[in-house]
C-alpha cells in the first residue's frame, strides 16, 4: 500500500476543483494506503500567515514528503508558471529520490525541469483512481518544453 503527498496549488475555485478530483481519484484507488494533501492538513489554532503558522506549515509538509513513498504533483499553469510552492515540493521530492507523478490538465507548455523529473505523466485526475502504485509504470511528457 502507498502513501502519497499531494502538491497543487489551491488559491482559486478551479484549483481547489481540480485538487479535489485528485484527492478523490487518489482516495478511490485500492493501492493507495494514505493520501496526505496539504489543502486539507492546516493546523489547528494557528493564524493562516504568521510566522510560527508558515514554519510549523513547512516543517509538517517537509515530513510528509518524506514519509511519502510517492509525490503526485499537479502542475497548474498561470502564464507558463508553475505554483512556487509546488515547484518547491516537486524539487524537494526529486533530491529525495521520490518518484513524482506528474499531473497536467491544461493544455500549456510544461517547464523543462519538471518534464525531465517525472516518473510519470498523467493528464486526467481521473486516472489516478486506476494508477499502478505498486509497480509505478514510467510514462513520458513528449510535447514542448520551455
Amino acid at each position: 500500500m502507498t502513501n502519497v503527498y499531494l502538491a497543487g496549488p489551491f488559491f482559486d475555485d478551479e484549483q481547489i476543483s481540480r485538487i479535489e478530483r485528485a484527492e478523490k481519484a487518489l482516495v478511490a484507488n485500492p493501492q493507495v494506503n494514505r493520501v496526505f494533501s496539504p489543502r486539507l492538513s492546516e493546523i489547528a489554532g494557528l493564524t493562516m500567515g504568521t510566522p510560527e503558522w508558515a514554519t510549523q506549515t513547512f516543517q509538517m509538509d517537509v515530513h510528509q514528503i518524506d514519509e511519502a513513498d510517492v509525490v503526485v504533483a499537479l502542475v497548474d499553469f498561470v502564464d507558463d508558471q508553475v505554483d512556487s510552492g509546488t515547484a518547491f515540493e516537486i524539487g524537494y521530492a526529486f533530491h529525495s529520490d521520490k518518484p513524482i507523478i506528474v499531473l497536467h490538465e491544461k493544455d500549456t507548455i510544461l517547464n523543462l525541469m519538471l518534464a525531465e523529473g517525472l516518473h510519470a505523466y498523467l493528464q486526467k485526475a481521473e486516472s489516478l483512481a486506476a494508477y499502478d502504485f505498486t509497480n509505478l509504470p514510467e510514462s513520458h511528457y513528449h510535447g514542448k518544453v520551455f
